[in-house]
């Protein structure tokens, strides 16, 4: 989970760095960022020496994504936006949520320790890329992408409590994250804000005026 989490992150965090016209190091800088942040912030979390920072093969994974990235903008005019680049953000998520998962139960933390770290690790390095390209992060405002993890990470920790193998588990984890992530893309999908359900409200507040003026 681990090694596609990094290789798919990388890709993605890449990509939007090739879109805002970073030259090659900077390209470089956000991918693995992507790839890395969220999983530093989880290994810190459980008080254990972040997985980067001890083995090599996880930088060459990451610079497998970053190469994999350019090689996508030689041939496709706006990767970012292509069905390659949002099924590898979909797998990369789901992948690092399922990893962040079974790292917390390891640690021995409780059911919102498994949710919350299954959530960092899988949403923290698209929050820390975004940081870098100088916006938002955008699953602080938009889409309907974090609450994929946080589903996973629940999925995950129910499974357990049904008495779920850890490879039962990690699979449920991995394909409630994923598929409510596509389906999401797909629909369109996103959490509304709180203007929106002031503006449902107003509207509930309007009929409900009209109706008791009808009596």
């Amino acid at each position: 989970m681990n090694t596609v989490g990094l290789v798919a992150f990388a890709l993605v965090g890449a990509t939007k760095a090739i879109r805002e016209e970073f030259d090659l190091f900077g390209v470089a800088v956000v991918g693995l960022a992507m790839a890395f942040a969220g999983g530093v912030t989880r290994d810190l979390l459980v008080n254990r020496v972040p997985l980067a920072l001890v083995s090599p093969v996880e930088i060459a994974l990451g610079l497998i994504g970053v190469g994999l990235a350019v090689a996508l903008r030689v041939v496709l005019a706006s990767p970012d936006t292509h069905p390659v680049t949002l099924v590898a953000d979909a797998v990369g998520l789901a992948a690092f949520a399922t990893a962040g998962a079974i790292v917390a139960t390891e640690a021995g933390v409780s059911a919102f320790g498994v949710v919350a770290v299954a959530t960092i690790n899988a949403a923290g390095g698209g929050a820390f890329a975004d940081i870098l390209l100088d916006r938002a992060p955008f699953i602080l405002f938009d889409d309907f992408y974090a609450s994929c993890a946080v589903l996973g990470g629940s999925a995950y920790w129910l499974a357990g409590l049904l008495g779920a193998t850890a490879g039962v588990a990690a699979a449920v984890c991995a394909a409630v994250t994923v598929g409510t992530r596509l389906v999401a893309v797909a629909r369109g999908w996103s959490v509304p804000s709180a203007q929106q359900l002031d503006g449902a409200g107003g509207r509930l507040r309007a009929r409900l005026d009209d109706r008791f003026r009808e009596r």
